[in-house]
């Protein structure tokens, strides 16, 4: 892999124990585990969710318009973003937040061109703001943005499993892990591991790539899924 798209969940920033939606040693750690992967030489591009802060299509149970909604989950995403760039600088690494929402005051906008210079010279790129447009996921901005920039792979970090399970392995005890799968395959079992949206998009672009979905919280597994050790699940297009 030589260039690779990172979704991380804004759930994977928040410590439910503490109560806090903003957890430092959680920014910290995901700041390591992408120095790691930054070294085997791999080009970074990473996408945060803003589920600790906030989620559009819940705020829309409690009234809220869904634009609206959306919206405040985008702005979510800008704060996560900015506090992993800081993490991430911590460490002296190069990192630059592309917003699709524009706030210049605080980080750049996202523009393609802008966003693969900053790669060619060496930089994490972090694209925050969501697709720019209410009734999208951030699941689809990473699917948009990998195929913007021409990635080899998106990669999925999950909270707590191993990868795409047969069914909730919360739920159910009976739940297996499944080593590889298609788009369609995904789509036609219902799996939730993703929004199914995002890879209908994948298909419709004519040039899907492969999907990488691992266990975030184990030490060195990003490392190792851009080094192309077979861990977790690959879904194929």
């Amino acid at each position: 892999m030589k260039r690779v798209v990172l979704k991380l969940s804004g759930e994977s920033f928040h410590d439910k124990a503490v109560g806090e939606p903003f957890f430092a040693p959680s920014f910290k750690k995901a700041a390591e585990e992408i120095k790691r992967a930054k070294e085997v030489g791999v080009e970074m591009i990473i996408i945060t969710g803003g589920g600790n802060i906030a989620r559009g299509a819940t705020l829309e149970t409690v009234g809220m318009k869904r634009v609206e909604a959306d919206q405040v989950g985008m702005l979510a995403t800008i704060q996560n973003s900015l506090l992993l760039q800081s993490a991430l600088e911590s460490m002296d690494i190069s990192t630059r937040v592309l917003s699709a929402v524009r706030v210049e005051s605080v980080c750049e906008p996202f523009l393609r061109r802008r966003a693969i210079r900053h790669l060619e010279k060496g930089r994490v790129i972090i694209c925050a703001g969501g697709t720019g447009n209410p009734f999208a996921t951030t699941d689809s901005a990473a699917m948009l943005r990998a195929l913007e920039l021409d990635a080899d792979a998106l990669l999925f970090a999950k909270n707590g499993v191993e990868g795409v399970y047969s069914a909730d392995p919360k739920y159910d005890k009976e739940a297996v892990l499944i080593k590889e799968l298609t788009y369609r395959e995904v789509i036609d079992r219902d799996l939730k591991f993703m929004d199914q949206a995002a890879l209908l998009t994948g298909i419709e672009s004519g040039n899907p790539i492969p999907i990488y979905v691992f266990e975030s919280n184990k030490i060195g597994n990003l490392e190792r899924v851009v080094k192309g050790e077979n861990i977790g699940t690959v879904v194929k297009p």
